[in-house]
């Protein structure tokens, strides 16, 4: 079995999250996905549409169909059984199985469908395994995110540093221009004499 992709598209076909696991160029999975809604009949019961190339495999999921792009040449019961254990991930990661939901959380369904399906082939994993992988802690996040907290707090003291000196100077400043523009003020006033004066 080889999946070439795995995608969540809207019911008009308009595709949302779309991870290929082979090599294949743009314009092709473009075509591929825009061919899809052209294929499904409503009327049958069926949740597969062969091409000459490819095969659909697929799930409605309220507003949005869950994809398996496969070949031709792949075994349909492992396909529906990828496509089984993918319809359990995607509301697990999704809360809202609409088109923004599927916008908030495509990241971590792209990395679901990762830890599912690696170079097109089934991983042997169940839900809960999944699961698991997603939420293991990386020793490396934790180093990483513990250093840029502390250049946070860092530039935070540094900056109230700032903040302290520069009112302090702005009022050391205050004091002597006060002082300094009051002398001035008279002096400047006594060099005028009465008719001088604005009035």
């Amino acid at each position: 079995m080889v999946v070439l992709s795995a995608c969540l598209t809207s019911k008009a076909g308009k595709p949302l999250v779309a991870r290929q696991f082979v090599e294949m160029s743009r314009i092709r999975i473009e075509g591929l996905l825009a061919a899809f809604p052209k294929l499904i009949n409503t009327v049958n019961q069926h949740t597969y549409v062969e091409t000459e190339s490819v095969r659909y495999v697929y799930q409605p999921m309220e507003g949005l169909y869950l994809l398996l792009i496969t070949n031709k040449s792949s075994n349909i019961m492992e396909d529906l059984e990828t496509l089984r254990l993918l319809a359990k991930l995607v509301p697990e990661f999704c809360m809202e199985m609409d088109e923004e939901g599927v916008r908030q959380c495509a990241f971590d369904l792209i990395l679901a469908f990762d830890e599912v399906l690696a170079m097109g082939h089934r991983e042997t994993i169940n839900l809960q395994q999944v699961k698991t992988a997603l939420e293991m802690e990386s020793h490396e996040e934790k180093l990483h995110n513990m250093i840029r907290q502390s250049k946070m707090n860092e530039a935070k003291e540094e900056a109230k540093r700032k903040a302290l000196t520069i009112d302090s100077q702005k009022s050391a400043k205050n004091k002597m221009g006060l002082g300094g523009m009051g002398n001035a003020g008279s002096s400047i006033s006594a060099a005028f004499s009465d008719e001088d004066r604005p009035r």
